[in-house]
Parts: structure tokens; C-alpha cells; sequence
């Protein structure tokens, strides 16, 4: 199989083949199909096989059409770290290089006012750690009743706080979830109680990745989620 198996438009196979890549890991090849039909998708692999591109590149493909307005972004990554909101940010860098996309970047220890310009004009990419996005939200900067698309690689405790923070965040339902765990630093993301879809869940191969695996299902169901497995080679 290769990414031109997947569904994705010519501009962004471009970019992908510009990156150096030819082959999608079990973890792409599983969850970006799902993920371009607007199904919630719990993807679980290891560190190192490409987890971010399983749902930054569906997440391009779905906003190539139409355009944010003013203080509402289209699509939302939340991150645990400022660290892998930076990584995340340059692997969407890296994909979306022929779309007219625009992206916000809200992490802490930099300036607040470059990030909240960028908000007033419009960005179809929001990727934020959870303090500087509740700084923007509750200061009126931010509002996200226009997130077509939400994203997460968080941690239990972050997930568990974002959750819990989902009815003032005002995130509408259904949304797509696109979401990924790793293995080493025991992360996992399900969706909000209020998406009603039922997400698809991409496991790779049976190894300790396949316990965390288990765990995250369990936990996603204790939430009102229905995963549904992907035979993965």
C-alpha cells in the first residue's frame, strides 16, 4: 500500500513525497481513511510510527475547502506540551505547503499578542496547550463553535481536564475526533461526551501497545464511546 492508496488529493501527495515518504505505517494506513469520512477515530501505536501524520493529514485534506472567519478556528489540536505543539506545528508546516490554510500556534512562554493577531484574522489550524488556549478563551479572544474537526494527543490527566472543561469550552457536537496515543509517555485522547459519532479505533500490533491499547478503549467507553477495532496488518 502507499499514501495514494488513501484518498488524499494530488497537492497533498505531493507535499508527503516532497517529506521523503512513500509507505504509510499501520497506524496511517488504519486511521487516515476512516478519519477523511468525518468518523471519530482512537488510534493507538508506538512511539516513532508516524502517529501525527495518521491525523494531521485528514485534518488538511477535510479544510482544503472553505475558510475561517475572525476568532473562530475550523479545527482544534490540543497538546499537553509546548514541546509537541511545536513538533505537531511544523509536521502540519511540512503537509499543508500547497493549501491556503492558515494556523495558530498558542503555547506559553512566548508573547500573546503576535498569537491573538493571528486569531482576529482568521485560522483554519488551531494547535494550543490547554493554559494558553483557556488564556485566549477567557479573555474573549477565542470562541469554538466553529470547530469542524478536533485533535488530541493528551495525557490522562490532560484528557481528563479537557473533559471536564468541555461544557464552558462550548465545543460543538459531532465533531470529527481524530486522536492518537504513544505508547512510551502512555497517552491517550478519546472524544468529548458530546460527540455523538462513534470513533473508530486503529491499533497497531498486539505488544505493550496493544495493553495501552485496551486501556484507552476501556476509558473511551466509560465515557459513552463505542470504538470499533481496525484489522491492522
Amino acid at each position: 500500500m502507499t499514501f495514494d492508496d488513501l484518498g488524499l488529493s494530488p497537492n497533498l501527495l505531493a507535499a508527503i513525497k516532497d517529506a521523503g515518504y512513500t509507505t504509510p505505517t499501520p497506524i496511517q494506513a488504519g486511521a487516515i481513511p476512516v478519519a477523511l469520512t468525518g468518523r471519530d477515530v482512537l488510534g493507538i501505536a508506538q512511539t516513532g510510527t508516524g502517529k501525527t501524520a495518521s491525523f494531521t493529514l485528514p485534518l488538511i485534506e477535510r479544510l482544503s475547502r472553505g475558510r475561517a472567519r475572525a476568532r473562530m478556528p475550523r479545527s482544534l489540536i490540543l497538546c499537553p506540551t509546548r514541546e509537541l505543539a511545536d513538533q505537531v506545528a511544523q509536521n502540519v508546516r511540512t503537509y499543508a505547503k500547497n493549501h491556503k490554510l492558515t494556523m495558530a500556534l498558542l503555547i506559553g512562554g512566548v508573547a500573546f499578542a503576535p498569537q491573538k493577531e493571528i486569531l482576529d484574522k482568521g485560522a483554519d489550524i488551531l494547535i494550543a496547550t490547554p493554559g494558553r488556549l483557556l488564556d485566549h478563551f477567557g479573555r474573549g479572544g477565542l470562541m469554538l463553535m466553529g470547530i469542524e474537526i478536533m485533535s488530541g494527543w493528551c495525557s490522562r490527566l490532560a484528557i481528563s481536564s479537557a473533559l471536564r472543561e468541555a461544557p464552558m469550552l462550548s465545543v460543538p457536537s459531532p465533531v470529527g475526533d481524530l486522536a492518537s496515543a504513544a505508547r512510551r509517555s502512555d497517552h491517550f485522547h478519546a472524544s468529548t461526551r458530546r460527540c455523538g459519532r462513534p470513533p473508530a479505533s486503529s491499533a497497531a500490533r498486539r505488544s505493550p501497545a496493544g495493553r495501552l491499547a485496551a486501556s484507552a478503549v476501556s476509558n473511551a467507553e466509560s465515557w459513552g464511546i463505542t470504538p470499533i477495532r481496525l484489522p491492522l496488518q
